[in-house]
């Protein structure tokens, strides 16, 4: 996620770069060139242009902010009911193993919420509500060591196969007994 902490710009951030705009906007009107004001301002030519463009469009107001990008689908109130979901594990909505997956917790979303996530947009909702991937901290309880010892010892080296022979090589292409 491109802004990972809280999903986009925050308030303050957002009204420094509207500055920007303005500033780049008052400049416009004295018509300096993009790259003395994209220098001044520290941001790229490109940048500069755009507003400029937009400028023209519609004035210093088209360079104001529009607000953040989009709105979580999910408020508050219902992130919180789909935590209590989430904490009463994957057997109380059907699945047999405890793993929640994100396919899952967007099925959870859709038959709870009636709405319909993207993975990604239910990986990108989790972490910004400070949730993350989880790795199990030991290892499995089926896990039988003594058959792991026993399959590395004995299948390992033959599926590995063998390497190269060691024997004396050649700095030709070509192989050395060819016509």
């Amino acid at each position: 996620m491109r802004y990972s902490q809280g999903g986009g710009l925050t308030a303050e951030r957002q009204q420094f770069r509207e500055e920007l705009r303005l500033k780049a906007a008052e400049r416009f009107a004295q018509g300096e060139a993009s790259s003395v004001i994209a220098k001044d301002l520290r941001v790229s030519v490109r940048s500069v242009q755009r507003w400029r463009q937009t400028w023209d469009e519609g004035g210093p107001r088209a360079l104001r902010s529009q607000g953040p990008a989009s709105l979580p689908r999910l408020s508050q109130k219902q992130f919180a009911q789909l935590e209590a979901e989430l904490a009463k594990g994957p057997a109380a909505h059907g699945w047999e193993d405890q793993r929640w997956t994100l396919a899952r917790i967007k099925t959870v979303i859709g038959r709870r919420f009636h709405l319909t996530y993207t993975i990604q947009g239910v990986r990108k909702l989790l972490v910004r509500n400070g949730w993350s991937c989880q790795v199990p901290a030991r290892r499995a309880m089926e896990r039988d060591d003594e058959a792991v010892a026993g399959w590395v010892k004995e299948v390992w080296p033959c599926a590995e196969g063998s390497r190269r022979p060691v024997e004396p090589g050649s700095s030709s292409r070509t192989k050395p007994a060819s016509p």
